[in-house]
């Protein structure tokens, strides 16, 4: 199993950004990777019905507070539980773990506003435009080079977003700009964390992440909204709470046992899931134009995923050869 510094917490699309960690060699890392999986696509479900849930309650800040206190009583629990975990807390690079988590926070409020506008399907094909938010972050800011694949993988987001969008016709949703506005944030926050995990343990990036989003996420929220809670919303709220870790989690140990390109095509199958879900309980209509460009942006995905992979066997030997 892996240790809880390499599973406890990374961003998806970091990680995917990385390329591929090892491939699938075994059944048995087969059978992690469906389990790991399965439960990487039941936490996004499980997030997107609570949120559902919850709309004509409660306001996007006052259930993201809940996420960062459930949170953060999770991640102490596992502290006490397993004290070298809280050991490995740092205080070093706070401006870098404030700028993450500013950006985190509002891509939350983003996706959280998209659930309550759009259909399922919708917020869920946009979120796969993250890793080419951030192939083009690491190009501008990181100093990576603009290759063939990145290039194509992003004009394929392009593409696909805007078969989702479809500007200019009746179809459009300006809400769904939100979403793509989120994915964008989202994507930063994944730039920023893949600096932050050379010297943080993945934990501490989490405890910052919760610790710093809950006076945050408590401004824009009623400062006596818990006394609105009712028993009937002990589910959606323990979910929203739950699920928050329970995705960086699965995700995580899903691409520690397997390759990121058999992972990606995995989680797509969230969007057909989720579809299906909002239109036998909530009357949404399959889309075929969101399916269409969720397949394009996937396909983009794992162009470039391939493409990283060869560069980077491409380049095993070089780094290989001794100096002179």
């Amino acid at each position: 199993m892996p240790s809880s510094r390499e599973a406890a917490d990374a961003d998806p699309a970091a990680l995917a950004a990385a390329g591929p960690p090892r491939a699938v060699e075994t059944p048995a890392r087969l059978a992690w990777l469906l389990f790991w999986m399965s439960g990487t696509l039941t936490a996004f479900i499980l997030a997107a019905i609570s949120v559902r849930a919850l709309s004509g309650s409660l306001n996007p800040f006052e259930m993201m507070t809940v996420r960062s206190t459930g949170g953060l009583v999770i991640l102490l629990a596992m502290g006490l539980a397993r004290p070298q975990l809280l050991r490995g807390i740092a205080f070093r690079h706070m401006r870098m773990q404030l700028a993450r988590n500013v950006a985190h926070f509002a891509s939350q409020i983003c996706w959280t506003i998209a659930i309550m506008l759009l259909p399922f399907a919708t917020v869920f094909a946009l979120e796969f435009t993250i890793p080419a938010w951030v192939t083009l972050l690491a190009v501008l800011f990181l100093d990576e080079r603009m290759t063939a694949t990145r290039g194509i993988a992003l004009a394929a987001c392009i593409v696909g977003v805007l078969v989702i969008l479809r500007p200019g016709f009746e179809a459009f949703k300006p809400a769904a700009l939100v979403m793509i506005v989120g994915a964008l944030l989202f994507a930063i926050a994944a730039i920023i964390t893949k600096k932050l995990i050379v010297t943080e343990t993945t934990f501490s990036i989490m405890f910052w992440m919760n610790l710093m989003q809950l006076p945050m996420n408590f401004a824009g929220s009623d400062p006596t909204f818990f006394l609105r809670l009712e028993t009937g919303m002990i589910l959606p709220l323990a979910g929203i709470a739950v699920a928050g870790l329970a995705i960086h989690y699965c995700l995580a140990n899903a691409f520690r046992y397997g390759d990121a390109t058999i992972v990606v095509p995995m989680d797509f199958l969230r969007v057909p899931l989720i579809a299906v879900i909002g239109w036998m309980f909530y009357g949404e209509r399959l889309d075929a134009f969101v399916f269409a460009g969720a397949g394009i942006i996937v396909a983009g995905v794992l162009l470039n995923i391939r493409g990283e992979a060869r560069r980077s066997l491409a380049l095993k030997p070089a780094r290989m050869q001794p100096a002179e």
